[in-house]
């Protein structure tokens, strides 16, 4: 008897490929409900972002291939595994998208994918999504295009002239991390270099200036510490410019069994999701709140706390700054504050024009966070 094997349909493709989009948790994290990702019945991910005016919408998010001819050892779909393979065509991508986005369900797109068979190969097939988004259907609003580790100069570039939005992944602080989970990649070559090259092109006066560049960490794969990505950090935003940077925790179970992760000591799940949420803290304190990487502070192990956020951290160990007086700090200084955060910062700022502060209900009603705010505040 003769096996017939059936090629998947679209949506058998999409069913499969969905399934494993799970893996990438990049925008998954967030302080709201609205700041989370969703996955639709039909499988589809939509993920929120925040826009440049401050507002919120959501994007489609599409794996193009689980095909890889990479061997990160994290990945469930690295190339020794034995699992269902399919590629998404362009046309049919497009198709897709334009379902969500004439429905008004989404408001742009994010292309990511497998490496199939070489990262310009599979560069020229993202690209060619959104050359036809652009091209032949005028689209004009958000595109974020993942560039694979390794592309050319000149497939960076053509992504660069397509997109809003384009990111690769640094994924360790450091080439000594990676080569605990890649015997492929070279770090400085396949990542380092691409992100000074989009570094250089996007910068200030450049073509590209409007495009933003953002990149990932794989938290705990490599048994890295907090302190070599914190400074990583400091590198990618204060030299390289970068506009964003996301965090996503491996957990046990998914990876080689030789990963450095999966040889460490047992650690409680949730203290994994609570790593990620610390490192989004301290990008928070970074990005937005003035600090800089070598004012976050680290236990002897080099690890953030897991009881308190980074800023209480701060806050406990430079008590000299406190208590502020709230009608003539520096807005940098109240930032600075456990329990504050930018709104009420601001509103501070706003109100004392107006009338001297007396007591913390003058500024909102005594909750959690006011209330021990109070405690590092004079009146």
């Amino acid at each position: 008897m003769t096996a017939i094997i059936r090629k998947p349909d679209t949506i058998e493709k999409l069913k499969i490929l969905s399934a494993d989009a799970q893996y990438d948790l990049a925008c998954a994290c967030g302080s709201k409900k609205d700041e989370h990702r969703v996955r639709g019945n039909d499988g589809k991910w939509i993920y929120p972002i925040t826009l440049p005016n401050g507002g919120k919408a959501s994007i489609f998010k599409i794996l193009l291939s689980n095909v890889c001819a990479n061997d990160c050892k994290y990945c469930p779909l690295r190339d020794n595994m034995d699992i269902r393979r399919c590629t998404l065509e362009a046309e049919e991508t497009v198709r897709l998208f334009l379902e969500y986005y004439r429905q008004k369900k989404v408001f742009g797109i994010f292309i990511s994918s497998g490496v199939i068979g070489s990262p310009d190969n599979t560069m020229q097939r993202i690209n060619a999504i959104a050359r036809i988004l652009r091209y032949r259907h005028r689209f004009r609003d958000y595109i974020h295009l993942k560039i694979i580790p390794g592309a050319s100069p000149s497939a960076i570039e053509d992504a660069l002239s397509l997109a809003n939005a384009v990111s690769l992944n640094i994924e360790t602080p450091g080439a000594g991390n990676l080569v605990k989970l890649s015997n492929k990649k070279d770090y400085i070559r396949d990542i380092i270099e691409p992100i000074k090259l989009i570094s250089r092109l996007t910068g200030k006066g450049n073509r590209f200036q409007k495009v933003h560049q953002t990149t990932q960490f794989i938290v705990g794969a490599a048994d890295e510490n907090d302190y070599d990505i914190v400074r990583y950090m400091g590198g990618l935003y204060d030299r390289l410019h970068l506009n964003r940077i996301y965090f996503s925790a491996y957990q046990r179970g998914l990876g080689d069994v030789n990963l450095p992760a999966e040889n460490a000591s047992p650690t409680n799940p949730a203290n994994v999701l609570t790593r990620e949420h610390r490192l989004y803290q301290v990008d928070f304190l970074m990005r937005k709140y003035g600090f800089s990487d070598n004012e976050i502070v680290f236990g002897a192990d080099g690890k953030l706390s897991l009881e308190k956020d980074p800023k209480q951290v701060w806050a406990d160990r430079n008590p000299q700054m406190f208590p502020l007086d709230i009608n003539n700090a520096s807005k940098h200084d109240l930032l600075r504050v456990p329990g504050m955060g930018l709104v009420t910062v601001n509103r501070i700022l706003k109100y004392r024009k107006q009338y001297r502060i007396r007591r913390i209900s003058d500024i909102g009603k005594p909750g959690k966070l006011l209330t021990k705010a109070a405690g590092y505040l004079k009146f």
